[in-house]
């Protein structure tokens, strides 16, 4: 009688003190940890430590068949969550979703930008203070402030939206909101427009998009239609409550929606990405499509973007997880 495999799933410590977008992994664990059950995996769940000699032993202990990496953040520090996979590699364990590199690079926004230009993926102009915009951006214009390497919309809020006349006051609006969140920021051209999500699920040779996602804003006149922190994690807030994601799109839509899907999958093969991704758009009044994220590992807890992608395309949650550890393993070695 064959051994029941384990998998070990990692993640990012949390405490009673971590925010909401923290503590969002421990739902993620529960419902993975049932979904394994289901389908025939033993499980141990650890957090990931920067005490490396302690993960490695642990790891051997548990000798898993592979890792269902959950990590977010090393030593709280989110542009560090590559350091995870590097050590997985180290110890030649598969582990599911996006490579070292690959999130190195899609978990630095600017980097991620630069990335798209040379690809020739369309990405709005922008600009940081030590790396420079492929093009010029436009001046006076709208800028939005985002943090460099922070995800989950940590630092964005309605003040992150900026008006200006030169590069100069840009810069120094860049500079201000870095003392204000104690995190390096870059400004990117603000898309006045429709905002989308494509979901995008890994099978072995190749990948297959998930019905597209609007996010329609029913928010009061003047306040700023984004995905910001509050939309995405403080319920009862009117960013909250008036974000709506829908797969209801009309039929004219689909000239458009075809144009996304095949972005997507040139930045899946672009970010040489695994497992699961979700690529994020912004669409202008003219039907031109700015991509604005790479979501390499995005979240998937029930009833986020992801998971309700893949059950309006017919997978169910566990259907979804066996799908992300068949990108994993192959699908020889889930027999």
């Amino acid at each position: 009688m064959a051994s029941i495999k384990t998998i070990a799933i990692i993640h990012n410590p949390v405490s009673d003190h971590s925010a909401a977008d923290e503590r969002d992994v421990l739902d993620q664990v529960e419902e993975i940890v049932d979904s394994l059950g289901i389908l025939g995996y033993a499980h141990e769940v650890l957090p990931f430590t920067p005490n490396l000699l302690e993960m490695k032993r642990v790891l051997r202990r548990i000798n898993p068949c592979c890792i269902f990496n959950l990590v977010e953040a090393v030593d709280g520090d989110s542009q560090l969550q590559h350091l995870a996979t590097a050590f997985y590699d180290h110890l030649q364990i598969p582990y599911t979703g996006a490579t070292t590199e690959s999130l190195f690079i899609t978990t630095n926004k600017v980097l991620a930008k630069k990335w798209m230009s040379l690809g020739q993926v369309p990405t709005a102009e922008w600009l940081a203070m030590e790396n420079p915009s492929m093009s010029a951006p436009p001046f006076p214009g709208r800028y939005i402030i985002k943090p460099v390497s922070e995800e989950a919309s940590v630092g964005l809020d309605a003040s992150a939206i900026v008006a200006v006349e030169t590069r100069e006051e840009l810069r120094n609006l860049i500079l201000e909101r870095q003392r204000l969140l104690g995190k390096r920021c870059f400004a990117e051209r603000y898309i006045e427009g429709r905002e989308f999500n494509l979901s995008l699920l890994g099978r072995p040779g190749g990948v297959d998009t998930m019905p597209p996602a609007e996010m329609n804003f029913d928010y009061p006149e003047g306040v700023p239609k984004i995905m910001d922190y509050k939309a995405k994690w403080v319920e009862g807030t009117l960013e909250y409550e008036g974000t709506q994601r829908t797969f209801d799109l009309p039929p004219s839509d689909n000239d458009l929606l075809a144009k996304l899907q095949d972005i997507a999958r040139q930045c899946w093969n672009l970010f040489h990405l695994r497992g699961y991704a979700r690529v994020d758009f912004r669409v202008d009044a003219h039907g031109q499509p700015y991509v604005l994220e790479i979501n390499a590992n995005p979240c998937i807890t029930s009833g986020s973007g992801f998971p309700v992608a893949c059950e309006k395309s017919g997978l169910g949650y566990d259907d979804m997880v066996r799908r992300i550890l068949e990108d994993t393993l192959g699908r020889e070695s889930l027999v």
